[in-house]
């Protein structure tokens, strides 16, 4: 007998349907599964097997063929465990009601508990635009898909409570968002900047790059606060969209990141890999490919502390990222892209020893160790940074002050307004921050007076500037005039743009 159940796999960051298709023949008992399946998927042959008969089901001792169409596309992970139980039910006369409007994922245990899988957000969310009415997922994951609208999410415990809703016995209700008071997964709470001493200069710029997404390079002695304040950036990043929660939530959906019970990410994601990351790492990749560091940062920040240590490979391996804000990762079998528009927040110090240009300690480096030391980042990296800041070291008047420092609150504040701004004034594009801003959109957004023009004009020749690094400048002065509210771009937020460009001419070209 033959029957067929719908379920869902996935490619890349998005969802598809699959055909489970069983087939119970006379002949040698066998169960061969066809469609390029992978390990995991092989492997479920056993769990489904032991699952039937710890259920009450009657396991047919037959030739079973299952085949995963479409067959064309490799599967992997262990989502197909339910569904492959269910038109095993089905072929063998067991389970007769109709499944056609249905599409199932689940792992399944050896007592047939279902168990929690990856990516179930873009899985639901591929049901609802292939038209099923209803998708059945592992109670696990129930909450995250219940934030996607326009289809029934029914979490199932065990194949004992799946047969009681499908035989009416007990019927399940629908997931909602409401049943889930942890939905909106938090991080912990954040540091705030009233915890830093001092650095005025050097908070000014990150508020800036918080407000147009921009990317940044601390450079400082040992103990400066680099990553400190590096650590405390997410709490003025801006509010996210619905639509950023949902790309971002997506990804760590992907990477069986989403702890149990929550649904969507509220907070814009911080990631701070160790240096030791290598470029699958990174950027992604892998025998079975999975988003790297740079797509788990989607929407937020990547941090890169002590960057002259990381390997030239995996550094390098940004810079397309860092242009086209997607990594795509070529295998055999498909050609698999991940977002990633992220900020890069990276800090390093000066010199080996950490101590150039010290006020007060000595530097114990050669020239010739300082240069070997900064060669490590390249150039065409240094130009996809927008701003270079130096961090010196905190006095101790700053850290004895008794007066606070202004918190993250009210620097957010100002953050949210420009970022309002650039969402008013890109409405209808796909652009949602200044960084982002098409080379064909910058003559226009970017507006200058007349001694603005006259100013960049002599700061090009002067700095002997490229043209990436030209646009950059021009998109860090349109969110300082965000930040004070104005429409054209005037020579104080132009002076204030050029002098976060000044520290590649004190540091790399000498």
């Amino acid at each position: 007998m033959f029957a067929r159940v719908n379920s869902l796999g996935l490619l890349g960051i998005d969802g598809f349907p699959i055909k489970v298709e069983a087939d119970i023949s006379q002949g040698l008992p066998g169960f061969d599964v066809v469609g390029l399946p992978g390990a995991a998927v092989r492997e479920s042959r056993d769990r489904v097997r032991s699952s039937m008969k710890n259920c009450g089901f009657t396991y047919p001792v037959s030739r079973i063929t299952v085949n995963l169409a479409p067959a064309d596309i490799r599967k992997e992970g262990s989502v197909y465990d339910l569904p492959l139980l269910l038109a095993l039910l089905k072929a063998s006369g067991q389970l007769e009601m109709s499944l056609d409007d249905s599409a199932f994922v689940g792992e399944l245990s050896l007592d047939g508990e279902v168990r929690p899988i990856r990516g179930v957000l873009p899985m639901v969310m591929a049901a609802r635009d292939n038209g099923f009415q209803r998708v059945f997922v592992p109670e696990g994951n129930a909450a995250e898909g219940a934030v996607v609208d326009g289809i029934d999410v029914i979490a199932v415990s065990s194949v004992a409570s799946l047969m009681g809703h499908l035989s009416g016995e007990k019927i399940l209700s629908p997931a909602h968002p409401e049943d889930f008071p942890n939905l909106y997964l938090s991080d912990e709470e954040t540091a705030d900047f009233s915890d830093v001493c001092g650095q005025a200069a050097a908070r000014r710029a990150l508020e800036v790059a918080a407000a147009g997404a921009h990317n940044i390079l601390m450079i400082g002695p040992p103990g400066s606060g680099k990553s400190m304040l590096a650590r405390r950036l997410p709490s003025i990043l801006p509010d996210m969209t619905q639509t950023e929660a949902l790309e971002a939530t997506k990804i760590h959906s992907i990477a069986g990141m989403l702890p149990g019970g929550s649904g969507l990410l509220k907070s814009r994601p911080f990631r701070s890999p160790h240096h030791g990351v290598s470029v699958a790492g990174l950027t992604g990749g892998g025998t079975v490919p999975r988003p790297g560091e740079a797509s788990l940062s989607h929407h937020g920040v990547l941090f890169l502390d002590e960057l002259p240590e990381f390997s030239r490979v995996a550094m390098e391996s940004l810079r397309q990222p860092l242009e086209d804000s997607c990594v795509t990762i070529s295998r055999v079998s498909a050609s698999l892209t991940y977002p990633c528009s992220f900020m890069l927040v990276a800090a390093m110090n000066p010199c080996p020893c950490g101590y150039f240009g010290h006020p007060t300690r000595t530097c114990k480096c050669s020239p010739n160790a300082q240069q070997t030391y900064l060669s490590r980042i390249s150039g065409p990296l240094l130009d996809r940074i927008d701003l270079h800041i130096e961090v010196p070291p905190v006095e101790y008047e700053q850290l004895s002050s008794k007066n606070p420092s202004e918190s993250s609150a009210s620097i957010r504040e100002r953050v949210n307004a420009a970022r309002a701004i650039q969402l008013e004034r890109f409405r209808g594009t796909s652009v949602i921050s200044n960084a982002r801003i098409p080379a064909g959109m910058l003559r226009k957004v970017c507006a200058m007076t007349d001694d603005a023009s006259s100013m960049l004009h002599g700061v090009f020749d002067r700095m002997g500037l490229s043209a990436r690094a030209y646009d950059r400048l021009l998109k860090v002065a349109r969110t300082i005039a965000d930040l004070d509210s104005a429409e054209i771009i005037d020579t104080r937020h132009l002076s204030e743009a050029v002098q976060y460009r000044s520290l590649d001419r004190k540091y790399w070209r000498k």
